[in-house]
């Protein structure tokens, strides 16, 4: 199946345009400093997608190459969620002025 972007919808030079660019960019950029990009050798990963889901991907990335589109989502499941840290760091400890209010 050979995907061809409609029309109306190719990419324009608008703020959500460059946002998601910048976006994919830095995800990118985080796993290649993380050496997740780096070295010459490359795994085959073969799966079967719905088309609305690959659709929405595509449109909501800026991404039309499948390959591209592959390697960023996975890049982005690599990245460490700095909120579960977080959690994981501090729980079970209340700031010095918390009260509970029962």
């Amino acid at each position: 199946m050979t995907w061809r972007r409609r029309p109306e919808a190719r990419r324009r030079n608008t703020p959500v345009a460059a946002t998601r660019r910048s976006a994919r960019a830095a995800v990118l950029e985080e796993a290649r400093q993380a050496g997740l990009l780096s070295g010459d050798k490359t795994e085959h990963v073969s799966f079967r997608a719905p088309p609305a889901l690959l659709e929405a991907a595509r449109r909501e990335s800026g991404v039309s190459s499948p390959t591209e589109l592959g390697i960023l989502a996975l890049a982005m499941l690599a990245r460490p969620d700095p909120v579960s840290e977080f959690m994981k760091r501090t729980r079970g400890r209340l700031g010095p002025d918390h009260t509970l209010d029962c």
